[in-house]
């Protein structure tokens, strides 16, 4: 490594964040990037650990003690050749990944990872500034045409790799703006929108076409599913037009919470919060659903309801809170059982720290309406239980019903399976959890058990972290072209 002993002379770098007061007035990125000095530092940090865990822990076996060693000695151009080699986007994965590469890092055993997110971003960050992340068109093309029916980060994976060895690839989206969730979904103070159209310019130059307001099927989407088709096309036409078809939609349909008073105003799925506002943001209409001076509710505790309650808090939102039916995870996870999977431990973002009360182990029993005045009909609060977990198993504590105000209650509890219909109308077999059932290892795949159509992503795997999604779509690239060509170039 550069420095074999820096990571006993350099404490970790934590990232900078701008003053609350600051940030919550705009929606714009707030972690400034690492200076070439720091980052330098935080490289020099990685050590000759023989085993390098990080690399393992990362779902696209990003190269990691590589690209370290090329920021301690300076060698940024090399450092994003390595980093592109195994990831396509990482200024993606550098801002909204939760790094499971760090909880690999063999100086996590003392809680001390090197911050390989941060460095990341000031690779691909100094190389777009640079002019360094360039179009790398094929040099010849194959004839062969694929669609690629959703372009979050599975498609675009899948796109942007089929398009370098020479197919003629067309990216299929419903909404009216390419990039999936990345677009319409994760708010822009996490991720600027900017990152999707400099990289969707790239792959327009290496030769991919999109084509956006398309639903593939004409199936009615279930509530909760955001849609801006204008046209429909069927699976029986791309199979006629195209040589091979890579569905690769997401895990779109949120987990309801049918209980008393779910048709009540002001009780909504996190997506029809979160989309409208990242269309106002990006010049679009109003978000109809504004929180300013309200009470808010997140049912939920994972990273959706940690961008509602960051919403909110930009809203200007009376008070919120934040309820998870699990128990409260440990401050500290015990390094020495867990190291270096990823650890169960209480996760504060900077949302949180914006101003958000939170509470485990509750149970949510009804939405209670105001009856009668002009808000008559609209949420007013919600009785909620404590929970206790024996064994595994769930129950409510007697005696221990309360109530939460809340004139707006977001549930953020997760996503159980892809767009309706899709599948159906595809003829592809399902798992058990509804998802597309297609292996990923051997000859078949990424293969369903439809002739010439594939599946990679959140609709084969269900609900999962960009990363995965990139890793999958970049395999699928590789099994479409050894299917199409009899082999391939592109790597596993």
């Amino acid at each position: 490594m550069g420095k074999p002993t820096g990571f006993l002379e350099y404490e970790r770098i934590a990232d900078a964040y701008e003053p609350v007061a600051k940030r919550v007035t705009l929606y714009k990125e707030f972690v400034p990037r690492l200076t070439d000095g720091k980052a330098k530092i935080q490289a020099a940090r990685c050590m000759d650990c023989g085993i390098p865990f990080c690399n393992t822990g990362c779902p696209v076996n990003n190269i990691i003690p590589d690209w370290n060693d090329l920021v301690y000695r300076g060698n940024w151009q090399k450092a994003i050749e390595v980093l592109h080699s195994t990831n396509n986007f990482p200024e993606f994965t550098s801002r909204i990944c939760p790094a499971p590469c760090e909880e690999a890092c063999t100086l996590n055993i003392p809680h001390t990872p090197v911050g390989i997110k941060s460095i990341e971003r000031a690779i691909i960050d100094k190389a777009g500034e640079n002019g360094w992340v360039v179009p790398q068109p094929p040099a010849w093309k194959t004839g062969k045409k694929i669609a690629v029916v959703g372009s979050g980060p599975a498609g675009l994976a899948a796109a942007q790799q089929l398009a370098r060895v020479g197919h003629a690839v067309t990216v299929f989206e419903k909404s009216d703006r390419i990039g999936g969730l990345l677009r319409y979904g994760i708010p822009d103070f996490k991720l600027d929108k900017r990152l999707i159209d400099w990289r969707m310019a790239q792959m327009k130059a290496e030769g991919v076409s999109f084509a956006t307001g398309i639903m593939v099927t004409n199936t009615r989407l279930a509530a909760g599913i955001h849609s801006d088709a204008k046209k429909t096309i069927t699976p029986e036409q791309l199979r006629k037009d195209f040589d091979a078809v890579v569905l690769a939609g997401g895990a779109e349909l949120p987990r309801d919470l049918p209980i008393p008073g779910r048709e009540h105003k002001g009780v909504h799925f996190a997506l029809e919060f979160l989309i409208p506002q990242n269309k106002e943001v990006a010049g679009g209409r109003k978000n109809p659903i504004n929180v300013k001076g309200k009470h808010v509710l997140v049912i939920g505790g994972g990273d959706t309801g940690s961008d509602c309650v960051g919403t909110s808090n930009r809203h200007g939102a009376a008070s919120i809170t934040q309820i998870e039916l699990m128990p409260r995870p440990p401050e500290q996870e015990d390094g020495a059982l867990t190291w270096p999977y990823w650890p169960l431990r209480l996760r504060t973002s900077s949302s949180h720290e914006e101003g958000c009360e939170r509470d485990w182990a509750i149970g949510t029993k009804a939405f209670i309406a105001h009856e009668e005045g002009p808000l008559r009909g609209h949420l007013k609060a919600v009785r909620a239980v404590r929970l206790e977990w024996k064994d595994g198993k769930m129950h409510e504590v007697p005696g221990s019903e309360f109530e939460i105000q809340a004139d707006f209650a977001f549930l953020a509890m997760g996503f159980v399976s892809p767009v309706g219909g899709v599948l159906d109308a595809f003829g592809v077999a399902k798992d058990p959890r509804g998802n597309a059932s297609a292996s990923t290892e051997g000859g078949v795949a990424y293969h369903t058990n439809v002739p010439r159509v594939f599946a990679a992503g959140d609709i084969r795997r269900g609900q999962s972290l960009v990363v995965w999604a990139i890793r999958e779509g970049r395999q699928c690239a590789r099994a479409v072209d050894e299917f199409l060509m009899g082999e391939s170039v592109l790597p596993r």
